[in-house]
């Protein structure tokens, strides 16, 4: 199964292909919006409450574009990624505006991974590492992260 970096990266690639952006800046831009996304989701599970708010949004129980995971994103885009290159304007909005789609296209990612019958953090945390394989590149820190940090949380009432 994918990391989910690696869906990611499908979904933006996917969702920008419409886009004319401008082709010395292309991958930084990509890379960024998925960098942002994963951004998102690793600032929200650290946070109180942050695993539901996930759950909610990968299982389609919230809607991508009123979930504030996705406005989180948007966020870390238009900061660490948009202001630093100057895009502003129609281009900059086209490409804030695809991040409930990409987010939005996650939902079917994540499949009852451990046989119990329902969708939980467990699921997500089998989905995220692709069943226990933990490797990948590229934005492969930020999923380490985001794994020990759900991991932490999961795990981290068991004594």
């Amino acid at each position: 199964m994918s990391l989910i970096s690696d869906l990611i990266s499908k979904q933006v690639n996917s969702a920008a292909g419409g886009i004319e952006i401008p082709s010395n800046i292309k991958n930084q831009v990509l890379g960024g919006l998925g960098e942002s996304i994963l951004g998102s989701l690793t600032q929200t599970a650290a946070k109180q409450g942050g695993t539901d708010l996930i759950t909610d949004l990968l299982t389609g129980k919230t809607s991508a574009a009123s979930s504030p995971i996705t406005a989180l994103a948007g966020n870390l885009f238009s900061t660490n990624i948009l202001s630093k290159l100057n895009l502003g304007g129609g281009l900059a909005k086209s490409l804030t505006g695809l991040i409930p789609n990409i987010l939005g296209g996650l939902k079917g990612f994540i499949k009852d991974q451990d046989g119990d019958g329902d969708i939980d953090l467990k699921d997500i945390m089998l989905s995220i590492t692709g069943g226990g394989n933990s490797g990948g590149a590229g934005l492969g820190s930020i999923i380490g992260a985001a794994t020990s940090i759900l991991g932490g949380l999961m795990g981290g009432d068991k004594k």
